[in-house]
């Protein structure tokens, strides 16, 4: 009988607890003093039962899963040989290939001021990011939000990890932040619906399709960093990425939400950035649509989403679009201009010049 993942995950805490005197500490069991020793077997049972509570299904064995540190895994790991990643080959599966990290749900905390804007910034980003994308699609991208508000390495609100970079010359993390698209009017149906994704994921909902990631890009672009970190999957025209090695495990993602929300000031926002074209992250006009004449309303579009035939307007949705070769020709350019080195100055007289290796940049 060919075992599932997370018959696996159990079978492997079981194993590493049976090899372990101190199993029952890593599990988070606090020892209590007493006359008589406790076998670990008992003192594990009740750790898991706790963490699990009782639901020995996928989502308790997550909730298990996700209380392992990276060292602990791997102790499962040495004591199962059935979760041992296998080398990626062509054909095979992220999920075999051993890429996703099961991810916890977010836990709101804060005042309804707090959640308003963090419901509206996570709103927009779903929106501008993935409009057009299917559920799945949708709820991947507010993941990745989410994920980086527990991660260190970013800031620690929602309206924060979205808008961040977005007033600085060196780039925004999300483009529509910074291109002008804002001053874009959305669409009510999907708005809503990009909404309704928003708010499930502030209420827990967890996109195990994506697990840990932190960062996604469309298919169309191959960007510089994509080869320092791991892929996780590709659901419609994204494709995700967690961290490599420590910092892309469950146990990373150790920040807390603490609400305080930043008020953000969307008409500042909503000016394209100097050196950013106007449409510049969305793609611009639609090449396809007939252009409107002089006096007539903006044209239309008919798309499929999720199997329903929407008719759009192509200047005020904010969905992305396809580009052509040349555009992505001049994107991955600039690209490229942004992160090309100048040339250092001279070093003063009697300066010793020592040679710094850049860690992680793939080489040109």
């Amino acid at each position: 009988m060919v075992l599932t993942h997370w018959n696996r995950i159990w079978a492997a805490v079981r194993r590493s607890a049976a090899a372990l005197p101190a199993a029952a500490a890593v599990l988070g069991v606090a020892l209590s003093a007493g006359s008589a020793v406790r076998p670990d077997a008992d003192r594990t049972a009740e750790a898991v039962a706790r963490i699990t509570q009782g639901d020995l299904g996928p989502h308790g064995l997550a909730a298990l899963e996700g209380r392992l540190s990276a060292s602990q895994l791997a102790l499962a790991q040495r004591h199962d040989p059935a979760l041992t990643p296998a080398a990626f080959t062509p054909g095979a599966t992220l999920a075999t290939a051993g890429a996703l990290r099961p991810a916890r749900p977010f836990v709101f905390k804060g005042g309804a001021e707090d959640r308003r804007r963090a419901l509206r910034c996570l709103t927009q980003a779903v929106y501008y990011e993935a409009a057009l994308e299917s559920d799945e699609g949708q709820a991947a991208v507010a993941q990745v939000v989410l994920n980086r508000v527990r991660d260190p390495n970013y800031a620690d609100t929602v309206c924060g990890v979205v808008f961040e970079g977005a007033e600085r010359t060196t780039g925004c993390q999300f483009s529509f932040t910074c291109d002008g698209a804002l001053s874009q009017a959305p669409v009510p149906w999907a708005w809503e619906r990009a909404r309704k994704a928003a708010e499930k994921a502030l209420n827990g909902y967890v996109a195990q399709t994506v697990g840990t990631a932190t960062h996604y890009h469309a298919d169309y672009v191959d960007p510089w960093w994509a080869p320092t970190v791991s892929r996780v999957n590709k659901i419609g025209t994204h494709v995700f990425y967690r961290w490599k090695g420590l910092y892309g495990e469950t146990a990373a993602f150790r920040a807390v939400y603490k609400g305080r929300e930043p008020l953000i000031d969307e008409a500042r926002f909503a000016r394209p950035r100097p050196g950013v074209q106007p449409g510049q992250g969305t793609g611009g006009p639609d090449p396809d649509a007939v252009p409107a004449e002089a006096g007539q309303a903006a044209p239309l579009k008919t798309v499929e989403v999720d199997g329903r035939q929407r008719v759009v307007g192509v200047v005020s949705l904010g969905g992305r679009r396809l580009p052509t070769q040349e555009e992505v020709a001049a994107i991955n350019a600039r690209l490229q201009a942004l992160e090309a080195k100048p040339e250092p100055e001279p070093a003063p007289a009697g300066v010793a010049v020592m040679a710094v290796e850049e860690v992680g940049r793939p080489a040109k």
